[in-house]
């Protein structure tokens, strides 16, 4: 079931200003001028502002109509934001409960990522342009979400086996991910969520010692990465799991150390012959981009390096020369005094709901944040923005020394090529925005036959709903469900 929160997204309206002048300067260059500002405001609008019919379908809940809109799209589907398209026709056909169908586009989705090479041409026009020339290049953590939905596809078809392939697929990547970063400069190169998804996949399965090893690893993460840069806990579920399958394999010395270090006595329980329920709660929707542009002004270093620098905000950014840069790129950046760049931004749009729970016989169990995407993406932005600020130096310069070399043959042709330059200097602003805001989840023991299970939540001014849900839970088995709430304030 999906609660729907209808919220109302502002949408920017863009007007051009006829520019005061005399009426007799050139009719054929004002002409041609006003042509390329229309064309080229035409594509200033942000990813979400030209999807906006799609997202508003699918923060409805009607996730028909979505689907209808995707298989409309067909540019989309084969041009430069093909990654995108597959990544939203898989989630449309999970929500659609159509588990087959989406690993399918999944599986496209991630066999583009595999294969994507460097497009020289697209580099060549982004270089002039702006970054959303090239391919859709996903953030790190929507390729680990790829598999995160792929393990769910897998488990509704009660296919253990594939979605254990999912899970050490996840390992790869991770590891590829660390190998990514040698100097640390990316506060996400371990995901916890991923490791606690293993490690309940591979209990569900009887395989305890991987179980253990997989939760040991999560909960390492969350202490070392997750708490000081996302602000993320280790569930106290995770820790019970970890000492219950530290007891299971006979591992004494570790349960006795999460003991100590958890401050309490575990108590084992033996299993009992009905099955438990590890409940998903996918909550809200995750943060859309939009454009920020920052001015710059240049300062020379002793050391031969230009440090570029905002006192508003704080920033400063050490650039040197190296092979990436010509002759013409070094003279065009030494001719540079101030210069505007723009970057990506995330607006987050917080759900409505803060908290939830189940209650079951009269217990209840808090459903606990295991993997805050939005705070992710967030952090995840600002570092590679720092990473990035030199391909974006080199992209202005470029500019710049093209409209030094029209302004040479012709005073109103550079003119018009700086006027180009200001309006393609454009923040790449896609990103997959079906994700959810948070993911939170726990476990709960069922009861032989039909269990009644109440969802509880909380929103933000402490107000209540409640929401029935039907288990079985006969024989001893894990079953896997999945809850989502659009639910999101305006942003």
């Amino acid at each position: 079931m999906i609660h729907i929160h209808h919220s109302c997204f502002s949408r920017n309206t863009i007007r051009i200003h006829k520019p005061y002048e005399p009426y007799k300067l050139y009719k054929p260059y004002k002409l041609f001028g006003l042509i390329i500002i229309l064309f080229l405001f035409s594509g200033c609008a942000t990813w979400y502002q030209r999807t906006a019919e799609f997202q508003s379908a699918v923060t409805a809940g009607n996730f028909e109509k979505a689907n209808k809109l995707l298989d409309k799209d067909k540019k989309q589907a084969t041009g430069k934001n093909r990654i995108l398209y597959y990544l939203n026709k898989g989630y449309v056909e999970f929500m659609l409960g159509q588990p087959e169908n989406s690993n399918k586009y999944f599986e496209t989705a991630e066999n583009l990522i595999d294969e994507q090479h460097r497009n020289l041409g697209a580099e060549a026009a982004a270089l002039v342009t702006n970054p959303e020339m090239r391919p859709y290049q996903p953030e790190d953590f929507e390729v680990i979400m790829i598999n995160f939905y792929k393990a769910l596809n897998y488990l509704d078809l009660n296919d253990m086996e594939g979605a254990l392939v999912e899970v050490r697929k996840i390992n790869i990547k991770l590891n590829q991910l660390n190998d990514k970063y040698p100097d640390h400069k990316n506060r996400y190169q371990r995901d916890a969520f991923a490791h606690l998804l293993m490690g309940l996949i591979y209990d569900a399965s009887g395989d305890a010692n991987n179980a253990f090893i997989a939760y040991r690893n999560a909960y390492e993460v969350y202490q070392s990465d997750y708490v000081k840069n996302f602000g993320v806990q280790a569930p106290e579920q995770l820790k019970q799991d970890l000492m219950r399958s530290a007891y299971n394999c006979g591992f004494t010395a570790e349960l006795k150390q999460y003991e100590k270090e958890f401050n309490t006595t575990y108590k084992h329980t033996p299993t009992s012959a009905n099955g438990q329920l590890v409940f998903f709660w996918l909550n809200g929707v995750g943060p859309v981009k939009a454009e920020w542009s920052i001015n710059f002004a240049k300062q020379k270093r002793g050391d031969g390096a230009i440090v570029f620098h905002n006192d508003e905000f704080g920033f400063a950014f050490p650039f040197f020369f190296d092979s990436r840069y010509s002759d013409s790129d070094r003279q065009s950046i030494a001719n540079l005094q101030m210069l505007r760049v723009a970057f990506p931004k995330y607006m987050e749009r917080p759900p409505l709901y803060a908290k939830g729970s189940l209650v079951l016989d009269a217990k209840t169990y808090p459903l606990e944040i295991a993997e805050n995407i939005n705070e992710i993406a967030f952090k995840t932005l600002r570092d590679r923005m720092v990473r990035e600020f030199s391909t974006s130096l080199l992209r202005v310069a470029a500019k710049k020394g093209l409209e030094y070399t029209a302004r040479k043959q012709n005073e109103w042709l550079g003119f018009a090529v700086g006027i180009a330059n200001s309006l393609t200097e454009k923040a790449d602003t896609r990103n997959w925005q079906t994700l959810p805001y948070s993911i939170s989840y726990t476990r709960i023991p069922l009861d032989a036959g039909t269990n009644n299970i109440s969802l509880q939540l909380t929103t933000r001014n402490g107000s209540h709903t409640t929401d029935q849900i039907t288990i079985d839970g006969s024989g001893k088995k894990t079953r896997f469900h999945v809850f989502q709430t659009m639910d999101s304030r305006q942003f």
